[in-house]
């Protein structure tokens, strides 16, 4: 077991009262491409923008959207794995957001994350043993029996063999993997893990035996995850909170039963309609509500509500004044429901997926 005498020094737990992680109108630009014959700098890249939410000890936060809507760089940012252009991070209390790399060194036990390919981020030249022990090297944290007799336990905790400590990562397949990075990440027992897509490249059979290892994981440890992914099939069987992202922005967020019972973001409405239904009469007879257009760029969003040149009911159901306001006024939260925070104009009620899921399992 880890000897907490001489790990290194962990940030203190969190306030009574205060969410694990507090995210509060955070943004990342990237910078645009050089243009022109003086090479100036383009628009700026609105990767993410204004985006708030927080996540309790323990708890699994769903941030689900299309591609491109900026999930991943939102994870990547609260992790500092990237730095963020504006807002606050508040990290057990205490906002990281600006902290230099060596001041977030004791913070690293604390955030780890799972990233989407179970390959590439695993370096080919290292064997499994390395892998997962390095950071235990890097923290400098000391361990009862040694680094390798705890790295074998953890291994076999995730499903993998032990005696394979030394084998190299194309000798396991991609489920193994994946449950590799789960150790890695799993190691110095943080608070917080972003998984990143953690199941989207694995094949549907292997997807719920990870996403059933990480809830024994979370019931184990007691570890809080932020699950990024696009299948809001498998998000519903795992977070308790799940928000919508489109574009850079939070469209709706609320727990896991509310959003799938009754959304109100015609954004959500889009996405729940698209999510397969294993009984073939429903499935037939639902209604699809397709979304027009392209992504928009996020160097040159939308005025206004970023989502209405894509929304069905912008389309369909407004009136002139009514779309004048999504055209030129940013909507505002509105809490429909304590905890149900929606970023629309007019939002509406519709038939979820819950009752359609009730004869099987989507995942």
């Amino acid at each position: 077991m880890i000897n907490e005498t001489t790990a290194v020094p962990a940030p203190a737990s969190t306030p009574r009262g205060e969410p694990l992680l507090s995210v509060r109108n955070v943004s990342k630009y990237f910078p645009g491409s050089h243009s022109g014959l003086l090479g100036r700098r383009g628009t700026p890249i609105k990767a993410v923008d204004g985006v708030s939410f927080s996540v309790d000890q323990g708890q699994t936060l769903g941030l689900v959207g299309e591609s491109g809507c900026g999930k991943s760089t939102t994870g990547r940012v609260i992790s500092k794995l990237l730095e963020p252009t504006s807002g606050e991070i508040r990290f057990n209390g205490r906002d990281i957001a600006g902290l230099k790399p060596r001041e977030m060194k004791s913070y690293r036990s604390e955030i780890q994350m799972i990233f989407q390919d179970p390959f590439s981020s695993l370096n080919p030249r290292h064997t499994i043993g390395t892998i997962v022990g390095a950071p235990f090297r890097i923290q400098g944290v000391k361990t009862e029996h040694g680094i390798k007799a705890e790295v074998q336990s953890m291994m076999e905790r995730v499903g993998l063999n032990p005696e394979h400590y030394n084998r190299y990562p194309h000798e396991f397949s991609g489920g193994q993997r994946q449950r590799i990075g789960i150790a890695r990440a799993l190691s110095l027992r943080p608070k917080l893990i972003v998984c990143d897509e953690p199941v989207s490249a694995l094949d549907v059979s292997v997807q719920a035996q990870v996403v059933n290892l990480l809830e024994d994981l979370q019931s184990e440890f007691g570890v809080a995850f932020v699950f990024i992914a696009h299948d809001l099939s498998v998000v519903r069987h795992i977070a308790d909170r799940v928000a919508v992202m489109y574009l850079g922005k939070i469209m709706e967020i609320a727990d896991r039963d509310t959003l799938y019972s009754e959304p109100l973001h015609p954004y959500t409405h889009a996405l729940m309609s698209a999510v397969p239904v294993p009984d073939p009469r429903k499935e037939r007879r639902r209604e699809r509500i397709l979304l027009t257009g392209d992504l928009p760029s996020p160097s040159n969003p939308p005025t206004g509500c970023v989502f209405h040149t894509r929304c069905q009911k912008f389309r369909e159901e407004l009136t002139d004044v009514q779309k004048n306001r999504c055209r030129t006024e940013v909507p505002v939260v509105t809490e429909n429901a304590p905890g149900h925070e929606v970023y629309c104009h007019f939002p509406a009620p519709r038939a979820g997926l819950t009752d359609l899921l009730k004869t099987g399992a989507a995942t």
